[in-house]
């Protein structure tokens, strides 16, 4: 049992000089519009649930 646990057997260890910062792994950063386009999203997920418990129940 000399595998790690979680890793699958063909990947290779990763070394300090691979690993990347974590804007780099995220390749960029969220706009702050980004929030605001969530809270609609989430809104409208809200109204339209309401409006069909309203119009069938």
């Amino acid at each position: 049992m000399d595998q790690k646990v979680g890793r699958l057997p063909q990947e290779p260890e990763p070394s300090e000089e691979s690993r990347a910062s974590t804007t780099a792994a995220r390749q960029g950063i969220a706009p702050h519009r980004l929030r605001y386009m969530l809270g609609a999203g989430i809104a409208a997920v809200v109204l339209g649930f309401l409006a069909v418990y309203f119009l069938v129940g």
